[in-house]
């Protein structure tokens, strides 16, 4: 199996550390979005979307974090803790829940915050809270007293705008204790594995002001944000 991943996209870590966590097995190919390589010719052949992460499993491609993650917990289930992905209708729906609703709302936020640094700090903020209160409220993890999929993915998401500077923890203890917990949980190396590639100094920012920002970014970014 073969993994095409930037680890400087929130997507991508999610599913690496995942992967990692549950020993299997895949070849890591990297695309690196800061020099427009998944506009490349060859990664288009391999994904006509042209975006991180894809998974080519076999003579199977699959596209978009989130169903990459629930095909490799399902076709992994047989050795894999249950809490990953529950077999239980209510438990895996609450994981669903989170998992759907994350794409339009923490993700865009965070990823609108690690762009332009500035730009929308209170949609921010009102996102982190319905983290903070609604998906986690009282318990240890997202959808339970176990770690799943969505809190892989939540920490992925929450971040990107903390390697920007955006304290997203201040006066949210419990999230704080959270991502905490999901860390010990990940283990602190492959946390700091996943997530090097933006919390050293300038990642992505960096390498466009070097680089240039090219024109179909420019572009995406005028109707996304302006």
């Amino acid at each position: 199996m073969e993994l095409y991943l930037d680890l400087r996209s929130q997507p991508c870590r999610s599913v690496f550390m995942f992967a990692k966590l549950n020993a299997i097995p895949f070849d890591f190919k990297l695309v690196d979005l800061a020099k427009g390589e998944q506009y490349g010719e060859e990664f288009g052949k391999i994904s006509p979307v042209r975006k991180v992460p894809v998974m080519k499993d076999g003579d199977f491609v699959l596209t978009e974090s989130v169903a990459i993650l629930q095909y490799l917990a399902e076709k992994h289930a047989s050795r894999l803790p249950d809490h990953w992905y529950p077999a239980d209708l209510r438990q895996r729906a609450r994981v669903n829940e989170y998992l759907s609703w994350q794409q339009m709302n923490l993700r865009a936020h965070g990823s609108k915050v690690f762009l332009l640094k500035v730009g929308v700090p209170t949609e921010l903020s009102q996102t982190v809270d319905v983290l903070d209160k609604y998906f986690l409220g009282e318990k240890l993890f997202l959808c339970g007293a176990s770690i799943s999929l969505a809190d892989l993915v939540a920490v992925a998401e929450i971040m990107q705008p903390v390697s920007s500077g955006v304290d997203v923890f201040s006066g949210r203890p419990k999230l704080s204790a959270w991502c905490e917990r999901v860390k010990k949980e990940v283990g602190v190396a492959l946390f700091d594995e996943a997530n090097a590639a933006i919390m050293t100094s300038g990642g992505v920012p960096q390498s466009l002001r070097e680089a240039g920002l090219p024109q179909i970014f420019k572009d995406k970014f005028k109707k996304t944000f302006l």
